[in-house]
């Protein structure tokens, strides 16, 4: 079975985030193995100095690159990545899963250590619009469900 993961930084506070999350994994156990890891977000002493967040983004991203399991692409959701259809999604998803398993990137409230995106062979955006990370991570589950459907011919996508 496929396996899909999704490295995030930071975690709900909300339980009806962790329960919509908790609903679309139930339904991909049909399809794949998705788990999430959550590593701890680093703090900024100055929101507005540039150098302080470079560093905490550093240390997110030793943390991030820790977490990645062998053999899976790495994706790296970001602002400048590639929008596609959930056609499209459902395509890539099917192209890399025959190389081995999918790792989703999810950064902090600042994004992703740059370097870190550089080593990501593929970079998504759901939308030039900026959503909070804790619905971005729902969004995913939804979307890699919606693709594994598409990719089995299910009514779901319609």
């Amino acid at each position: 079975m496929t396996s899909v993961v999704l490295i995030h930084a930071g975690d709900f506070r909300e339980n009806y985030f962790r329960e919509a999350e908790a609903e679309y994994k139930k339904r991909l156990q049909k399809y794949c193995t998705y788990r999430t890891v959550c590593i701890a977000e680093e703090r900024v002493p100055d929101e507005n100095n540039p150098a302080h967040i470079k560093r905490a983004l550093e240390k997110e991203a030793e943390k991030i690159r820790a977490a990645i399991p062998a053999h899976h692409t790495k994706i790296a959701l970001c602002v400048e990545g590639k929008q596609l259809s959930s056609e499209g999604l459902a395509k890539l998803m099917g192209e890399k899963t025959l190389e081995g398993g999918l790792c989703f990137i999810i950064g902090s409230s600042h994004g992703l250590d740059e370097t870190l995106k550089k080593e990501c062979p593929v970079k998504l955006s759901f939308s030039q619009m900026t959503f909070p990370h804790r619905i971005a991570r729902i969004l995913l589950a939804e979307q890699v469900y919606r693709g594994f459907t598409i990719l089995a011919g299910s009514g779901y996508h319609k």
